[in-house]
């Protein structure tokens, strides 16, 4: 069975704003649908929300080509799995408070946990940092579960992505 990638809201956020801007990179958005399509490629509907709320040219293309690649958390065992990476993430002493409660508050452990459960790999820009406090990357928190995570470069080459 193929790899299944799970895309955190920052992969949609920086290709938009920055390297594959709609103007520019027509075919990044296209092979985006066309692997959701096929099944390997999706987020979650917490990330949708999350891009909904920007009300722009991104959350526009949201509603009008991906709306149906926005998997549903509302399962037991995501429910169970995000608790226990809240329960790991409150306690580490290495992250404030403010960090803590940000992360219980966003898609981020929500991400890792869909993708623990189901077997995914989490596509993030995030960078694993053993040291940082006033954050939680996903990158450590997937590698405290054993998910697997890569850059959304990663991922494009993975699936055989050519912008010719």
């Amino acid at each position: 069975m193929p790899d299944v990638f799970i895309l955190d809201a920052n992969v949609f956020i920086q290709a938009a704003r920055r390297y594959y801007a709609f103007d520019l990179a027509p075919k990044f958005w296209d092979s985006l649908v066309a692997h959701a399509e096929n099944g390997r490629v999706q987020s979650i509907d917490r990330v949708k929300q999350e891009l909904e709320r920007g009300n722009d040219v991104l959350s526009e293309w949201v509603k009008a080509h991906f709306g149906h690649a926005f998997a549903s958390t509302d399962e037991t065992d995501i429910f169970q799995s995000f608790s226990e990476i809240m329960i790991w993430v409150n306690g580490q002493s290495q992250f404030s408070d403010a960090a803590k409660s940000n992360f219980a508050t966003i898609a981020d452990g929500w991400l890792v946990a869909y993708a623990k459960v189901k077997s995914c790999i989490l596509v993030t820009h995030e960078l694993l940092d053993p040291n940082i406090r006033r954050k939680i990357p996903i990158p450590n928190v997937c590698q405290t579960f054993n998910v697997q995570f890569i850059d959304t470069f990663e991922m494009l080459r993975t699936l055989g992505v050519r912008f010719a």
